[in-house]
């Protein structure tokens, strides 16, 4: 059975896609919709890995804080960890949520999903 916030969460996401004309909502409003033993776990290692300064991203899972992170980002997940959070806003990041995310990147122009 899916949660009631989760499958509010992909209508806001579904709605945003039509309205900004933006696909990559709706990727994440699927994404959102599956089991959750089908989702992504990202350590913060790995996102230092594939992004660079000022990137703004979005996990469809948990972020965990096995790793470092040396450059800010600004991350929207699913869930996130205490010490995932903590390296992020220790590397001078930011922690958005999904609808902060949509409302300040409408398109979805510059942000890319990792995991």
């Amino acid at each position: 059975m899916t949660n009631q916030v989760v499958l509010q969460m992909a209508r806001e996401l579904k709605n945003a896609s039509k309205k900004n004309k933006a696909p990559i909502w709706l990727r994440l409003a699927e994404l959102a919709l599956k089991p959750s033993s089908a989702r992504r776990v990202v350590n913060v290692g790995q996102i230092d890995k594939f992004t660079k300064d000022n990137d703004i991203i979005v996990v469809p899972g948990k972020v965990l804080g096995t790793g470092n992170l040396t450059h800010k980002i600004t991350l929207c997940s699913f869930s996130i960890s205490n010490s995932g959070a903590q390296k992020i806003l220790n590397s001078g990041g930011k922690i958005l949520s999904l609808s902060e995310l949509v409302k300040n990147n409408p398109t979805g122009k510059g942000v890319k999903i990792v995991g």
